[in-house]
């Protein structure tokens, strides 16, 4: 199947092209066919292929598909699972591809052969594969809905059944960086400003001409007042003009810039290329006000693009706009108030500029768009959808008053590069609205709820909650709430206060120095504290029980009270609860024993470690002698595993 792609043609070549494309077919014969959508034309001729009768239904399926859903870009990947399936059925079936049809049930394990060998040739992590199946699988269905159209059983359950393909995973575009973005807003404005500058004085240079007939074919002010005043026509400047090698030095150099002389096979062309945008704005030049919209309200550049004149309503301080989300099929009225712009200025901008331009007002960008398209509004009034239009010279040098369609040669990529804006990565005007979107996200301190405020939160969390800069804020996010907690355990004791040494080295005035009081130091120096494992500093105001009330879990929870003071005394008793810990460990599950016994375990061996090996063999021959022991609850015996 051969697919002709025109665009930009006059309306009598495309109605020849249809005309000639959509001719009656003689009867059992196959023919062209032709399928249109907005600024494409594609026709398509099955005789290509050995199955032209299977490539003939799939075609005109196609074609009625697109014609009733109105479809654009997303046609061809109908086209191209057409062309891929017929170059599979020609190569696997060979001559007898010819007599293939969508009513011969025998082409199932054809079909889903090529659904299964259809990821060959693409990344592992590809969607083309997914969207092909399953867009081959919507014209079976279309076509299995229509009685009077022949479609076998088998390809009917198959068309309804699941893609056998995995959908791939789409990457998706990051945002902007920082400078980056604030070098296209400033490219932008700098940009608005040349075109108003330029429009003004081309306008101005107008005025001080007259009719070439009366003044001179060769005078640029003559040129521009005959444009302007429609008195002629770019094609006239085709017929009249004399060769541009005639030309005097002003015209030349207007034409092809200054020290440069014009091509001479394509000077007229690009003198009335350069005349028409001297008086209307051009494709280029409405990049800028687009990158402005997007920064100014937040939405999607379809949005942006999308409302007309009557869509606007100017507030005493601000603008209301009716915004059109062509994917979503939402229509949203909504109000962009002015922002005063700062006393203060920016510390980023190092003095760089110095033009008194709006910051993120919506208002000011629509009033300034507005002017600036008014004219080429004029002359195309059935566009009133849009304030993005603009105006071109065709190839035939036809002057032509449209929709903003940008092309390669003016596509965001192109408006960069003349404006000398760099930027890494894929130059996508979408990053723009995940930058603004991600701007949001910081001042709303991360609340998804407000920063998806035109859109689901899944939607936020899918499309723009991976960007870089959210993602370093989450990880700053976490560190920062990691560092507070770590902080806090360390402020807080939950542990005891171990006093190391030798046992005749601790004295009342060293327990005194390590934070206790006299009479507390006293107390556990006479023993009166002791509570079986460690020494406990007040035994009524421990954290496991009411203020006033003898602690009631001593001296099982003792290794976990910041109450708690170990001397070097308390050592024969450690080693005996060690051992307790030990048999409780054997018969509690380690999920149980973790979440009763484990602060414990932890910090008593934690203890134990600083001991030198001499110290826990003296603490043993005491064990052994009999000369410690350890006194728990009944209670200390019985563990639930529960």
């Amino acid at each position: 199947m051969a697919t002709a792609r025109r665009k930009g043609q006059t309306r009598q070549e495309r109605e020849r092209l249809l005309a000639a494309l959509a001719a009656p077919v003689p009867a059992g014969g196959t023919g062209p066919r032709v399928v249109s959508v907005p600024g494409h034309l594609f026709a398509v001729d099955p005789p290509d292929y050995q199955c032209s009768l299977l490539a003939m239904q799939l075609a005109d399926e196609w074609i009625e598909y697109v014609a009733a859903t109105k479809i654009t870009t997303h046609a061809k990947v109908y086209r191209q699972a057409i062309d891929r399936l017929c170059q599979y059925v020609d190569k696997e079936l060979g001559p007898e591809a010819a007599g293939v049809s969508l009513a011969d049930g025998d082409l199932f394990d054809t079909l889903v052969a090529w659904e299964l060998a259809l990821p060959e040739g693409y990344a592992e992590s590809s969607t083309w594969p997914n969207l092909m199946a399953a867009a081959l699988r919507v014209l079976l269905t279309r076509r299995d809905d229509h009685p009077d159209r022949p479609l076998a059983p088998e390809l009917a359950r198959l068309a309804r059944s699941p893609v056998l393909l995995g959908s791939g995973e789409k990457k998706e575009r990051d945002e902007f960086e920082r400078q980056e973005k604030k070098a296209l807003v400033r490219a932008a404005w700098r940009s608005a400003h040349a075109i108003r500058k330029r429009l003004n004085e081309g306008w101005a240079l107008a005025e001080q001409g007259r009719h070439p007939d009366q003044g001179s074919w060769v005078s640029v002010p003559d040129l521009l007042w005959g444009l302007a005043h429609e008195q002629i026509t770019t094609d006239d400047i085709r017929r009249i003009l004399p060769p541009s090698r005639e030309w005097p030095a002003e015209l030349q150099e207007f034409t092809a810039g200054p020290g440069r002389v014009p091509v001479s096979h394509v000077a007229r062309l690009q003198l009335c290329r350069k005349l028409i945008a001297r008086l209307y704005p051009t494709t280029l030049d409405l990049h800028a006000y687009r990158v402005l919209l997007m920064d100014a309200t937040g939405y999607t550049s379809e949005e942006v693009a999308g409302f007309g004149e009557a869509e606007v309503e100017f507030l005493p301080k601000g603008v209301r706009l009716t915004l059109l989300k062509n994917r979503g099929g939402l229509r949203r009225h909504r109000a962009f108030r002015d922002h005063p712009t700062p006393a203060e200025p920016d510390p980023d901008d190092d003095g760089q500029l110095t033009v008194d331009w709006p910051r993120r007002e919506a208002s000011e960008v629509v009033r300034q768009l507005l002017d600036l398209t008014a004219r080429v509004r004029a002359k195309a009034p059935h566009v009133t959808d849009t304030l993005f239009v603009s105006a071109a010279v065709a190839g035939n040098f036809t002057s032509v008053f449209r929709r903003w369609t940008p092309v390669q040669a003016s596509s965001f990529s192109a408006w960069l590069k003349m404006m000398g804006v760099s930027i890494k990565g894929d130059h996508h005007i979408g990053r723009m609205r995940k930058s603004v979107k991600v701007e949001k996200a910081i001042v709303t301190e991360g609340r998804i709820s407000a920063a998806a405020d035109d859109h689901t939160e899944e939607t936020f969390a899918t499309h723009y909650a991976q960007g870089t800069t959210l993602r370093i804020m989450s990880g700053r996010t976490i560190a920062t709430a990691q560092q507070h907690w770590f902080d806090q355990a360390l402020a807080r004791v939950d542990g005891p206060t171990v006093i190391s040494g030798a046992p005749e080295d601790v004295d009342q005035g060293l327990l005194e120095g390590s934070g206790l009081s006299a009479q507390e130091a006293e107390d556990i120096m006479t023993g009166q504290l002791d509570m079986g494992v460690t020494h406990c500093k007040n035994p009524y105001q421990g954290p496991y029980s009411r203020p006033g009330e003898l602690c009631a879990v001593a001296p099982l929870r003792c290794l976990e009270c910041r109450n708690a003071w170990i001397l070097p005394t308390n050592l024969p008793q450690l080693l005996l609860f060690k051992r307790h810990l030990e048999r409780i460990r054997t018969i509690l599950a380690p999920l149980a024993f973790e979440r009763l016994w484990g602060q414990s375990w932890v910090n008593l061996s934690a203890v134990l470690e600083d001991r030198t090996p001499e110290e826990l063999n003296q603490a043993r021959k005491h064990i052994d002698a009999g000369e410690a022991a350890l006194n728990l609850p009944l209670a200390a015996n019985t563990e639930f595993d529960a």
